[in-house]
C-alpha cells in the first residue's frame, strides 16, 4: 500500500529537481529555458537599430555615421541592447566559464535571427590561442555552435584565425581599439571561401573587432560579411 505514495513522492521530487531555474534570479524557468517569465519580460530587445552597425535608433534605417563612412559589414543584427538583465549573463559566460549562460544567450539569439538573411556559413570571431589557453574556451564559438545547429547553417570555425595576441579591448578607447586590431586576423583557407558569412560574437561595443575580422574576410574574397551579435552597447 505504501508503494504508490513513495512512487508519487519520487515523481514530484524528480519534477522539482529537473525544473529549469532562472540563471539570473533562480526563480522557476519558463518555456523550458533557464529564464523566468519576469526576467524574460525585462530583456532589452534591440528592436529598432541601424541596419549596418546595430546601434539602437528611434526609427528604422541607417545611422548618420554609417551613411558618412559605410562599414565593411553589410548588415549587423544585434539581438539585444547591452543592459539589465542581460548584463548579468554576459560576464558570467565570457569570464567565468558559465557555459549554461552562453547556451541561453544562443537560444534567445536563434529565435530572433530566424528572419535574418541566411548566410552560407557562420564564422565565430576567434580568440588568440594564448587567450583560449588562459580562458579554457572561446565564447564566440560556444555561441556559434548552437546557433548553427538550431538554424541549420554550416559552422566554419576553421576559416578565420587570430594571428596577433592583442591587448584586451575593454581596456582601450575607440581609437586604440582600431590600432590594437590592425592585422590581427587572417583567413586560414582561401581555397573554399563561402560567398556570404555572418560573424558571430557576444558583445559589440565600437565594432572595431568585427570590422577587423570583416576586413580580413573581404580581402580574402568573401563577397558579403554580416555580423550577428548577442548585444550592442549603446
Amino acid at each position: 500500500m505504501d508503494a504508490p505514495k513513495v512512487d508519487g513522492w519520487w515523481r514530484r521530487a524528480s519534477r522539482s529537481l529537473l525544473t529549469p531555474r532562472c540563471l539570473i534570479c533562480r526563480e522557476r524557468g519558463c518555456n523550458g529555458r533557464d529564464l523566468c517569465a519576469s526576467c524574460a519580460d525585462r530583456l532589452p530587445w534591440n528592436r529598432i537599430a541601424c541596419l549596418q552597425c546595430g546601434l539602437p535608433m528611434s526609427a528604422p534605417g541607417v545611422c548618420g555615421d554609417c551613411l558618412r563612412d559605410p562599414p565593411l559589414l553589410a548588415q549587423t543584427r544585434a539581438v539585444f541592447v547591452y543592459g539589465f538583465p542581460l548584463d548579468r549573463l554576459v560576464p558570467r559566460f565570457k569570464f567565468h566559464r558559465d557555459l549554461a549562460a552562453g547556451r541561453l544567450m544562443a537560444d534567445l539569439m536563434a529565435g530572433a535571427l530566424m528572419s535574418a538573411p541566411r548566410p552560407d556559413a557562420l564564422v565565430p570571431v576567434p580568440l588568440h590561442a594564448r587567450r583560449i589557453r588562459q580562458r579554457g574556451y572561446d565564447q564566440a564559438l560556444e555561441l556559434a555552435r548552437p546557433l548553427a545547429a538550431t538554424l541549420a547553417l554550416p559552422l566554419r570555425a576553421d576559416l578565420l584565425q587570430r594571428i596577433r595576441a592583442t591587448a584586451a579591448q575593454s581596456e582601450l578607447d575607440a581609437g586604440q581599439r582600431q590600432r590594437n586590431l590592425a592585422r590581427a586576423f587572417a583567413v586560414a583557407d582561401q581555397a573554399a571561401l563561402p560567398a556570404h558569412v555572418a560573424l558571430v560574437d557576444d558583445v559589440m561595443t565600437t565594432g572595431a573587432t568585427l570590422a577587423a575580422a570583416a576586413h580580413a574576410l573581404r580581402t580574402a574574397g568573401v563577397e558579403r560579411v554580416d555580423a550577428w551579435v548577442c548585444a550592442r552597447v549603446p
